[in-house]
């Protein structure tokens, strides 16, 4: 059984697995780098890393028209439920639940989580998901830093997303230290070019990656995907 993660733009994903369409923090109205569109997309669940517009983007919509499940933190799932989406899932920090799609962990991040309106959007948090099969891919979502990604590469991480934009998430230097301490066997780039202010060499850091790190790099564009 393989899994297919496609990066929409910006720091929407979408991962096909076990038979079932996730969106990861899925923003398209307003992304000036979104390759796909939120009346089009297929979701079975919705994952939101925090409360910031850019990354609850679309879910309502999404929620209402699929009937996908949304999981979030329960702040952010009691706020999505407040605005008639029938179906959320609640967890924090260091909690895991075994979903039909694998077994999915939130982990630390550091960012801030307020939502659109002002609400309390509750703790930013990655995803750790393991898969059906035993994949374990790690979703950094939007963070700087932190020295116990040591323990997330503890669980051996097939696959991490880390951002790299600088300013609002880890740039460069940091997402390459995020490299080395995690030690995964992939890592794909994303939360970068969406505006100038976050504009980055892909190219050079995957270079460095790759010269200073025995990670493999996987660079991919808007809509483009990739099986592991």
């Amino acid at each position: 059984m393989s899994t297919k993660l496609t990066w929409y733009g910006h720091a929407t994903l979408g991962l096909e697995t076990a038979g079932f369409h996730i969106l990861i923090d899925p923003f398209f109205n307003g992304n000036p780098v979104a390759s796909a569109s939120a009346d089009k997309v297929e979701a079975d669940f919705i994952l939101i890393t925090h409360g910031h517009g850019d990354h609850v983007g679309d879910s309502v919509a999404i929620a209402k028209r699929t009937n996908a499940m949304v999981i979030s933190n329960a702040e952010i799932a009691g706020w999505i439920a407040s605005k008639g989406v029938k179906k959320t899932h609640g967890q924090h920090l260091g909690g895991g639940y075994k979903h039909p799609f694998g077994y999915l962990k939130l982990t630390l991040a550091l960012h801030g989580s307020a939502l659109p309106d002002g609400s309390n959007g509750g703790n930013p948090a990655g995803f750790l998901l393991t898969t059906q099969d035993g994949k374990k891919i790690y979703m950094a979502g939007d963070t700087g830093l932190f020295g116990d990604m040591r323990l997330i590469g503890e669980e051996g991480i097939d696959l991490a997303v880390l951002p790299i934009g600088d300013n609002y998430t880890m740039g460069p230097d940091d997402a390459l230290r995020a490299v080395k301490m995690i030690q995964p066997k992939v890592v794909v780039p994303i939360h970068f070019n969406t505006w100038d202010l976050i504009a980055q060499d892909v190219t050079a850091w995957a270079e460095r990656v790759e010269r200073e790190t025995s990670t493999l790099v996987k660079v991919i564009k808007p809509g483009e995907n990739l099986t592991i």
